[in-house]
């Protein structure tokens, strides 16, 4: 196992892509910290399959968009683990709607979550990583709406936009300390986020095979794929790759 001995904390952990990451490392030996804001009982159940693999797990209920919830989620990592060696800023959230109907609160709301709560994160796992001599991961989840214009998704757009730019700045000032950082870019996943696009709410299955349809890979993306994507980035086959955006789409993108 590639990961033995490894702390990794997955924020937003508890179900869709966060939960494939937190399990796909749990599996190759790494102990996690579970990380959720609103819903307990996923993340309880994922912490249980943790588990089950034989890894530890401990949940931290914490909004990342608040500094002081950053501080209490990385006292309790440390008190726990002593270390942490893989951070993975996976949590987002955002209000799916046309630009003309955003307001002053959903910006907020959705920045902070999604880019300001990534820099914040690191700035607290930096402290930690440097507790070991071999530095540390650092992997932020973005999407093809930081560069591709999607129905809907200005906000979220926006915001990951700002996170693959903040990946870029991560990396090349934590290099000296041995901090690997790196994003990955997931296209359309088969996740209960999809809910919350008016326009997919009804007819998800039916999208999702018009994707899959226009994919190379003659498939649609499912979380598995962006968690071994996220696990080869922890690992040091990929130690020459830093500050990169990493897109997971089986091709989807290159056709438009």
């Amino acid at each position: 196992m590639r990961l033995t001995g490894k702390v990794a904390l997955v924020t937003g952990s508890g179900r869709g892509i966060g939960k494939a990451i937190a399990l796909k490392l749990a599996s190759e030996g790494a102990d996690i910290v579970v990380n959720f804001f609103r819903n307990r009982e996923p993340a309880e159940e994922t912490a249980e399959e943790i588990r089950q693999l034989g890894r530890r797990a401990l949940v931290v209920k914490a909004n990342v968009a608040e500094v002081e919830h950053l501080d209490a989620l990385f006292e309790a990592i440390e008190a726990e683990f002593g270390r942490l060696d893989i951070l993975v800023n996976n949590a987002a959230s955002g209000y799916n709607r046309g630009v003309l109907e955003q307001r002053p609160k959903g910006w907020d709301w959705t920045m902070n979550i999604n880019a300001r709560a990534a820099l914040f994160c690191s700035q607290q796992a930096v402290r930690l990583m440097q507790k070991n001599d071999e530095g540390g991961y650092i992997i932020n989840i973005s999407s093809l709406g930081a560069q591709r214009v999607l129905p809907e998704y200005v906000l979220v757009g926006v915001s990951k936009a700002a996170l693959e730019a903040l990946t870029r700045y991560l990396a090349v000032e934590l290099a000296p300390l041995n901090i690997r950082v790196n994003a990955v870019s997931a296209g359309a996943v088969r996740t209960d986020a999809l809910q919350h696009f008016a326009n997919m709410r009804d007819v998800i299955e039916e999208k999702l095979e018009e994707i899959a349809q226009h994919t190379p890979a003659g498939r649609i993306v499912e979380a598995e794929d962006i968690a071994n994507t996220v696990c080869f980035l922890c690992t040091p086959d990929a130690e020459m790759i830093r500050g990169q955006v990493i897109v997971i789409d089986g091709g989807l993108s290159l056709k438009f």
